[in-house]
């Protein structure tokens, strides 16, 4: 099968198109044909080398959209099933393996497309948004990094749930029309966003702040965040580490609290059944569709990492592979 092979750590063009062989399944594993897979951030991340140690030669993705095609005995999965799931090994590839915890079916009018877009984005922001942050209607939250995939669904699930205030914040101003499309209020740069939250709550500060950013954008947020508030950190695509003290939290009776979908899939899978299922439905129903920026050839795969990497985009990158 064709696969993007890494066998060092460095730029898009570290990334080669090969043959290799079809991965080989084992019990409670399903073998899965490929339509679909997105580029997320953090393929970005370990391509560089900057998410643990690469164990090469390996195949970069989180997730995909596809059919199966091979199933253990015993399955509750038939050959066939429209699917999508978080598989073993990676997921820029015509053939993947996936545990069958972590595989989802989803319904015959929700294209491969949108169904390739959604797993690791729209699963983490439903846990985001009700599990860990838990919003209330009467909440004002913060959303950074608002038009990427994340930030796009965030977005429109705390419309769904009626959230009065949905404040994004974007590097480049000119994203404000994208994200308030979506359904945030206000979109604010991160250089503003501290003074222009305050200011919008009568000095009393956001009650929920969803940071993915990290680094001085962490430091901001704790500068506008509510008495009992919740920051919720989730990521650091600025590559730095966010700076906390434990006097940002006791006096003010603040949480932080953080959260890896990588980590939950590998510790506690079958916690994302429920989740898959409520958001799949939500797709199938167009309650939820995430904008699809633009689909690269899986042989294009260092094309679709510059093109993320350039931040010029808004919603998901896939690869048809």
């Amino acid at each position: 099968m064709k696969a993007i092979i890494q066998r060092e750590f460095g730029d898009a063009n570290v990334l080669t198109y090969e043959d290799i062989e079809q991965p080989k399944i084992g019990d409670g594993e399903c073998l899965i044909k490929v339509s679909y897979t997105s580029v997320n951030y953090a393929d970005i991340k370990k391509r560089i080398g900057n998410k643990g140690q690469g164990n090469f030669p390996l195949i970069l993705g989180l997730d995909i959209a596809g059919t199966i095609v091979e199933t253990a005995p015993d399955s509750k999965f038939s050959i066939g099933d429209r699917v999508i799931a978080f598989p073993k090994g990676g997921a820029y590839a015509e053939y993947v393996r996936a545990n069958e915890k972590l595989v989802f079916k989803i319904p015959d009018t929700l294209s491969f497309e949108q169904a390739a877009a959604m797993p690791t984005v729209s699963i983490l922001s439903y846990m985001l948004l009700h599990e860990i942050g838990q919003v209330k209607m009467t909440d004002t939250i913060v959303i950074h990094s608002a038009a990427g995939g994340v930030g796009s669904m965030l977005i429109q699930l705390a419309k769904l749930a009626g959230v009065e205030r949905i404040i994004g914040t974007v590097g480049n101003i000119d994203k404000a029309s994208y994200v308030k499309k979506l359904g945030a209020n206000m979109v604010y740069t991160y250089e503003t966003f501290t003074e222009e939250v305050l200011n919008v709550t009568n000095n009393q500060g956001a009650n929920i702040i969803f940071d993915s950013v990290a680094g001085d954008v962490t430091s901001k947020s704790l500068d506008c965040l509510a008495f009992y508030g919740t920051l919720v950190q989730f990521g650091n695509s600025s590559g730095k580490a966010g700076q906390l003290k434990t006097s940002d939290v006791h006096s003010s009776c603040r949480n932080i609290k953080g959260f890896s979908l990588g980590t939950t899939r590998a510790h506690d899978p079958i916690r994302l059944a429920p989740v898959a299922e409520k958001v799949i439905e939500l797709f199938s129903s167009k309650q939820l569709s995430l904008p699809i920026a633009q689909i690269f050839n899986l042989e294009d795969a260092a094309a679709a990492h510059q093109l993320i990497e350039s931040r010029n985009y808004e919603g998901k990158v896939l690869l048809k592979v």
